[in-house]
């Protein structure tokens, strides 16, 4: 019995606009598709809580200088430490936003932007790109979802979500500790709490592990950067394919797919 190919990706939500790298991986995915059949499948992992991850680097349209750009969110604990996929987009951002695009995109991107309603950042991101066209025929499997989240295996490192201060947020789990970095050598350790499955997302050194334990992916889809961190040898199932370059891959994308 033959298995048809699944072909995976994996990003964070990566800025109201996707970044280019998310772009050239999407291209690489649909090119490898062509080639030997098989689902798409974009692991989105909107449990990370790190607010960088959405900054969009736009270029103005007269000078091309670089602006960046990123959501306003609603408080600091929500901000640095909340997971992507419960903060909150700040009322009133997306118009004030939408006031500054002209600057650096054209009217048809700045119709689908002011057309996405969502209340948090990963839903936002992930409407975006659906309006743009990216994400057609492309399933979209979420790290925060509590059924993947039930589905995957135990591993040896992660993150819980857990209460802190009237937000969730995201906290490192290590000898026993819950842990929240504040930066450099600063931590805040939170008190003791017991946790289930549906709590649990992995870290970037056992995010693939835990992701194929769900999707069974046969070929997946690594950019530049993953290739420094990625165990390879925990997964020889997979066959690994670099992303097709792309110039200027951390800015955003402005472009409508015909």
């Amino acid at each position: 019995m033959t298995t048809a190919p699944v072909i995976c990706f994996g990003q964070q939500p990566c800025g109201f606009f996707p970044k280019r790298f998310l772009v050239a991986k999407i291209q690489t995915a649909r090119r490898l598709q062509s080639e030997i059949g098989g689902e798409i499948v974009f692991f989105c992992h909107d449990s990370d809580h790190d607010p960088r991850e959405t900054q969009t680097i736009l270029r103005h349209r007269k000078t091309n200088e670089p602006a960046r750009l990123n959501f306003a969110f609603k408080n600091r604990v929500q901000r640095k430490f909340s997971p992507l996929y419960l903060k909150r987009v700040a009322a009133g951002w997306q118009d004030k936003t939408a006031l500054q695009l002209p600057n650096y995109v054209g009217h048809p991107l700045i119709n689908v932007f002011k057309k996405i309603s969502a209340e948090t950042v990963a839903d936002f991101c992930l409407e975006m790109y659906r309006g743009m066209g990216m994400l057609e025929g492309v399933r979209v499997a979420r790290s925060s979802d509590p059924d993947f989240r039930r589905a995957a295996c135990d591993v040896p490192e992660f993150f819980v979500d857990v209460p802190h201060e009237g937000e969730t947020v995201r906290a490192r789990f290590a000898e026993g500790a819950l842990t929240l970095h504040e930066g450099g050598d600063s931590f805040v350790t939170l008190p003791k709490a017991a946790f289930a499955r549906e709590q649990i997302s992995p870290t970037r050194d056992t995010r693939l592990r835990w992701m194929q334990s769900v999707l069974h992916c046969t070929h997946y889809i690594a950019g530049a950067g993953e290739k420094a961190y990625l165990r390879q040898e925990e997964t020889p199932e997979i066959t690994f394919v670099n992303r097709d370059t792309i110039e200027r891959a951390d800015e955003a994308y402005i472009e409508i797919p015909s």
